[in-house]
């Protein structure tokens, strides 16, 4: 059944609402949902959905981010060296992203494929994990000290202070330009990598990942979605309304983010890497098919 118009403004408004009350509380820019859902349910242009994806990603993290920043939530000392790397290598995952896309009509199925395989063994990892509400550090790398890459918040749902600390980021930056890349090439936004890459290699807390791979976002997703916007990748139809339910969605995922507790925030998380990866897996293999 084709739609009109008006009912694709209201459908697109609603499914982007959820995913916008979804994206802080996993700490995913919301591209990572919208993207291979509205791949394999809307009749969009996969470069139309990738341009839409980094739109998505770059408004929710702009409606809740200050918001997080506010709570203590969002470590901008972490933020900073992770994005300078990071948003080099998202504007080189653009651009290679739409060259794959005309270049290669079996290539980018593949690379959908591995990217499922990766958010596969990401939540693997999650799931044999059993602190990663609040990572126990043993040591402090020597970069982590000097730039004092720790922090503090107040919980609610404890109503207590934390004080915690951050490790390992040279190995830290290496991960964030691959993360850049692989976000910039798939309209990902790069929360789905982040939050792995500050919980479990940099030691922050669950919470504290979560918060910071928003902030992350803003800059990222900003540079990568110029070139989609620069190639005409960028549909107002699509975004339009998905901006407007995103951006709601985000302000009340924020607050319901800051208020959760974390082992709720850690299974949600682990919930959006399977549903994305499974979602991936699935796309890639109908894609060869196709072809």
């Amino acid at each position: 059944m084709e739609l009109s118009v008006v009912q694709w403004v209201v459908v697109l408004f609603v499914f982007t609402f959820v995913i916008g009350i979804l994206a802080p509380i996993g700490g995913v820019g919301g591209g990572v949902l919208f993207v291979p859902l509205a791949a394999a349910f809307f009749p969009f242009s996969i470069d139309f959905v990738r341009g839409a994806g980094l739109i998505m990603a770059l408004t929710s993290s702009l409606s809740s981010t200050p918001y997080l920043i506010r709570k203590g939530l969002s470590n901008l000392k972490i933020m900073i060296p992770a994005v300078v790397v990071s948003n080099i290598t998202a504007i080189i995952g653009s651009i290679a992203g739409l060259w794959v896309t005309n270049t290669f009509p079996t290539g980018e199925s593949y690379i959908i494929i591995a990217l499922g395989g990766i958010l596969l063994v990401i939540f693997v990892f999650m799931l044999a994990s059993r602190q990663i509400e609040f990572p126990q550090i043993k040591k402090i790398d020597t970069l982590s000290q000097r730039l004092k890459l720790d922090g503090r918040w107040y919980e609610p749902s404890s109503k207590e202070i934390y004080e915690y600390a951050t490790t390992n980021l040279p190995l830290g930056l290496l991960m964030f330009s691959l993360v850049g890349f692989v976000a910039g090439m798939f309209g990902l936004g790069a929360g789905w990598a982040s939050v792995p890459v500050l919980n479990l290699v940099m030691g922050a807390p669950i919470k504290v990942a979560v918060a910071t791979s928003m902030a992350i976002i803003t800059v990222n997703t900003s540079s990568a979605s110029w070139v989609y916007l620069a190639k005409g990748a960028i549909l107002p139809l699509i975004c339009i309304p998905s901006i407007m339910g995103m951006s709601i969605g985000a302000r009340v995922g924020a607050k319901l983010a800051a208020a959760a507790k974390p082992l709720i925030i850690k299974y949600l998380v682990m919930f959006i890497m399977l549903l994305a990866a499974v979602l991936d897996i699935v796309k890639g293999i109908h894609g060869l098919h196709v072809l």
